[in-house]
């Protein structure tokens, strides 16, 4: 599974990172985990608010921080 952290480096990126490795670690999901924070980058997915999360190339959510327990729940469906 790839995921992607799409996000400049404000402290809401960095929360949604963290909160994405523990949910990762948590399930067991053997990911590939990258942070794009090039603004060129991050606008090639259509995002316009970060923090942002993609899975398998597919833009997930948008401009806000998940939880844990609505991470998990996304990478069980994926």
């Amino acid at each position: 599974m790839d995921i992607k952290i799409l996000g400049t480096g404000c402290p809401k990126c960095k929360k949604l990172e963290k909160n994405v490795m523990q949910a990762v670690q948590e399930t067991g999901t053997n990911a590939n985990i990258e942070k794009v924070t090039s603004v060129n980058n991050i606008m090639e997915y259509g995002v316009m608010m970060t923090p942002a999360l993609v899975v398998n190339e597919k833009v997930v959510s948008t401009g806000k921080i998940l939880q844990i327990e609505s991470i998990k729940k996304i990478l069980q469906n994926k």
